[in-house]
């Protein structure tokens, strides 16, 4: 939007804006405009497919008061409607979109404190002439902006922003520091002038400038339930979680690797189904099947957990097996990064093994219920456990033990780490983060110390994870929802005790009791096991491939960011039966960011 052009004129800009998320909604294409608003949109059909038309206009004697673009879940919806109803609201389509509006017209935005949803919305009210853009409470969606001197560009990406000429592909120092460390400031991009909608906030931008506030955040209560009774409200309201998330009007299934959080929401979307039976998907790499090899936090392979939970609860259950080599395939690194926008610095392996396991999904179901967040909410992390890193004074997940998962700068040159100075950044990122915890008076020492690791999570390093989440997903068209996410269970469970949430002394103690009985003795017992990864040499072997021509193009515009010598060691090593995650996480990451910087032709501000 932009009060001095006239949005006539910037049509075929809002349709290249409009045209870079086609992926995200493949379904359809709308556009609308006025003299000062311009809002495209593509739609994933989930919720009246014929209906709930994108961008959606309402108001009263047949004038359009407000206009809604949206993307995500309004899972109260059916509830929201028959209370507009009551207030004198018609309405014309089944979507949640509509719902939305009208809430809007209803309540402004005030109708947010009564969304149970993931949510990134952006709505003009052509009465005031405002834009205001509304993001879910945990962040589940993602919502950029990008004010310019007269106006403000928004998308659910940064490619949509990036599509408009009047944004700057400048990268500064601090999009390095956050591109190469895992500290996730609430609101920065690594682009230079965009920002991101913080989780539980709303953006409100006119003719008198840009504000922000919270409509929502983490609060700190007393925690007055009884054991048993705390055990029955989380099952309770995971259960009713699980059971909203699973309408649809399109096939839906879940993703099951075999642990706890992901056969938890498995075993109660059966529950929810009978006697239809739930589809449910699992993940492993074919090496793995055939010659896993147990590493620090791997102990067995996912699949015999995964058939072991399918057949528990009668699930329609099927394997997906990659192909380490599929890893390496060209388009679908180009794909992978086109969807992020940005280097997969960490996690490596996973971004392309993701992307893989939600196209071959896609061919059979629209939308996934995934296990994401269990893990923040109810520490499930090593680091909740490790003294060590619970008494750190720094981000838990940056510690010895943990940390070299996320350590992606090992090759680059030591001019340039000296110039970004990670430590320094690190450190005022985890200050600032620990002024926003919220304080209960006279919590006990180590519930405020656990208090504020699990707010770090959930406010940083969850975000990265339900990003990875969101990106690898859309980019083939399909809708994973967390139920985790549902802010009832993170606001009851962030105030239950330390003692409460690991009573038994395992990890995850409160989840384990409150899902017992969806699940199977195995799966029950089983120890924290993060994603697969391969362990197969090929698949660094071919890495190692990449890093020499790199090194042997002198145009390459990572390279004068790199320790040559350093990168050179690479090529001498000798290749090793299985290959770790933790060993190549800087190989990964330099190839990555070359490949960024010559798609996206990067102004490196250094």
């Amino acid at each position: 939007m932009d009060y001095e052009l006239n949005m006539s004129t910037e049509v075929n800009v809002l349709k290249q804006m409009t045209k870079s998320l086609a992926n995200r909604g493949p379904d359809a294409e709308g556009i609308w405009h006025d003299s000062h608003a311009a809002i495209g949109h593509r739609r994933l059909s989930i919720i009246d497919l014929s209906g709930g038309r994108q961008p959606m206009e309402a108001g009263t004697m047949g004038s359009t008061q407000a206009v809604v673009t949206f993307c995500g879940e309004i899972y109260n919806y059916r509830e929201l409607r028959k209370e507009l109803q009551l207030a004198g609201h018609a309405f014309e389509t089944g979507s949640d979109t509509e719902v939305l509006l009208k809430a809007y017209l209803q309540w402004g935005d005030g109708m947010t404190h009564r969304l149970n949803g993931m949510y990134a919305l952006g709505i003009w009210n052509r009465h005031t002439q405002e834009l205001v853009l509304i993001r879910d409470r945990m962040g589940v969606k993602p919502l950029y902006y990008y004010p310019t001197s007269t106006g403000i560009l928004f998308g659910s990406e940064p490619k949509a922003i990036l599509a408009n000429p009047v944004a700057r592909r400048r990268v500064s120092l601090n999009g390095l520091r956050e591109i190469f460390d895992m500290v996730k400031t609430p609101e920065q991009t690594v682009y230079e002038g965009m920002f991101e909608v913080r989780p539980g906030y709303i953006v409100r931008f006119s003719r008198k400038g840009l504000s922000k506030s919270a409509y929502w955040s983490l609060q700190a209560n007393p925690h007055t339930d009884d054991q048993d009774t705390t055990v029955r409200t989380v099952r309770d309201i995971l259960s009713d979680a699980v059971s909203r998330q699973m309408v649809a009007d399109v096939p839906i299934c879940t993703l099951l690797s075999g642990g706890l959080d992901s056969s938890a929401i498995t075993g109660f979307a059966a529950k929810s189904l009978a006697p239809r039976k739930v589809r449910s998907f699992s993940v492993d790499f074919k090496t793995n099947m055939e010659n896993f090899e147990v590493d620090a936090v791997r102990g067995a392979p996912d699949a015999p957990f995964a058939r072991a939970l399918a057949e528990h609860v009668g699930a329609d259950h099927a394997e997906v097996l990659l192909d380490s080599s599929d890893l390496l395939d060209k388009t679908v690194r180009d794909n992978v990064l086109r969807a992020l926008d940005m280097p997969s610095v960490y996690w490596g392996d996973m971004w392309p093994s993701l992307y893989l396991l939600f196209r071959a999904i896609k061919n059979h179901s629209t939308v996934a219920l995934s296990g994401e967040a269990a893990d923040e909410i109810f520490g499930g992390y090593r680091w909740f456990h490790n003294p060590a890193a619970i008494q750190a004074d720094t981000f838990p997940w940056l510690t010895p033990g943990s940390s070299r998962y996320f350590g992606g700068s090992g090759l680059l040159a030591p001019e340039l780490l000296g110039q970004l100075d990670s430590e320094t950044y690190r450190k005022e990122r985890y200050l600032d983060a620990l002024k926003e915890v919220p304080v209960l008076p006279g919590e006990l020492a180590v519930d405020r110390r656990m208090r504020e690791i699990t707010y770090l999570n959930l406010t940083r390093f969850l975000q990265t994870l339900l990003d990875r989440n969101d990106r690898m997903s859309m980019a083939v068209g399909l809708e994973v929802r967390v139920p985790f996410c549902d802010h009832r269970l993170v606001e009851y469970v962030f105030n239950v005790p330390w003692q409460m949430k690991n009573a038994d002394g395992r990890e995850k103690s409160l989840l384990r009791a409150a899902a017992k009985d969806v699940l199977p003795a195995a799966v029950y017992n089983r120890v924290k096991t993060p994603y697969p990864a391969t362990q197969d040499p090929r698949y660094e072997n071919g890495l190692r491939e990449e890093l020499a021509e790199l090194l042997a193009d002198h145009n390459a515009p990572a390279r004068p960011l790199l320790d040559l010598k350093k990168a050179g060691t690479w090529m001498k090593r000798t290749d090793a039966a299985v290959s770790h995650p933790y060993n190549r996480g800087s190989l990964e990451a330099t190839l990555s960011l070359n490949r960024w910087m010559s798609e996206y032709a990067m102004d490196l501000a250094i």
